[in-house]
Order: structure tokens, then sequence, then C-alpha cells
């Protein structure tokens, strides 16, 4: 396979991430219309995401958190968001980068997204993975006469410069009647 040196599962990854984050900012802005309400899983553990020590104790891993009746102060960054809600009638503030939600769900036209997130554990042991070398790539000047030898070379099949009988190929105009 391939290499992917464009990396379309990344920009495939940020565009529905925007989907999200416009969605969001719109909810932000006039609230949730009709019965539009969302399910927001998130890596508790992944850079930039800020929820209390009580929440993080108990969600360890990842945490869903609904965006539907009771939440407030819902603030939509380029980079993620912060909303208010209530755990056990406990008032907290979560912030969340886009980059640790895992899904989106909205249940009231069965619309799902999911997403790859790294941990800081992985972003750690990403840094600690040495650089690859750089690629170099060298050009030599060869005469004519060996530029002419090396293309002749690549036109003779593998096998027949391995002393092995090779296909044959025939031309078309031998079959045609004239």
């Amino acid at each position: 396979m391939a290499d992917d040196h464009i990396r379309y599962d990344i920009l495939a990854q940020e565009a529905l991430r925007g989907v999200m984050r416009k969605v969001l900012a719109e909810v932000a802005r006039t609230g949730l219309p009709g019965n539009h309400h969302f399910f927001i899983t998130f890596l508790t553990g992944a850079p930039g995401v800020r929820v209390s020590s009580r929440l993080r104790e108990r969600y360890p891993e990842q945490m869903t958190i609904v965006i539907q009746f009771q939440y407030w102060d819902l603030k939509v960054t380029d980079t993620g968001f912060e909303v208010g809600l209530s755990f056990s009638d406990v008032p907290e503030k979560l912030e969340i980068p886009f980059s640790a939600v895992r899904g989106f769900y909205d249940p009231s036209v069965n619309f799902e997204l999911e997403f790859d997130v790294k941990t800081d554990a992985q972003v750690e042991e990403e840094a600690a993975q040495p650089a690859p070398e750089p690629l170099t790539i060298v050009t030599e000047k060869k005469p004519k006469a060996e530029k002419k030898a090396a293309a002749e070379a690549e036109k003779k099949p593998a096998a027949a410069e391995a002393g092995a009988k090779g296909a044959e190929v025939v031309s078309l105009d031998a079959f045609r009647k004239k």
C-alpha cells in the first residue's frame, strides 16, 4: 500500500470536527432548536481537557456528557468548548478541546460522528520516538553514453537478465488481415 503523505485520514477528522464545532457554536448563539440534543463522549486524559478532580476520579478514561436541558455558559472556540453542567446537583465547568472528543451524537435525528483521539500517554510516546532521518536526494550527472546504456538496460526484462526465458511480446499487426 502506498504511503499517504497528504494524510486524508487527518483531514477528514478535522473536517468532521468542524461540523461539530459549527453546530455547537450555533447552539451557543441561539440555543438548541427543536428536539435536538447532544451526547458528547471525550477522553478525560486527553491533552487540554479540564474537569474537576472529582469527575476525573469517577471517569478516569472517558465520559459522556449530555447537552439538552440543564447546561449553561456554552462557549465555543476554534480549538474546543466550555460548558457548565450539573453532576449529582454539583455544578461543574468543563473545558474540552475538540481533539479530545471521541463521539458526537444527536439522537433526535440519529446523527453520529466518531473520531480518533490521542491520550497524553500516546502524545508523549510519539514525542519520545526519534525523528525520522531526513530524506536526501542525490543526483549524479552521467555522460550521455552511460544514460543510453542505463535506459537500454531498463528496457530489458529482469528475467532475460537472469538467463531465464521471459514472455515474448508480439505485435497485433502480425495477426491482422492485409
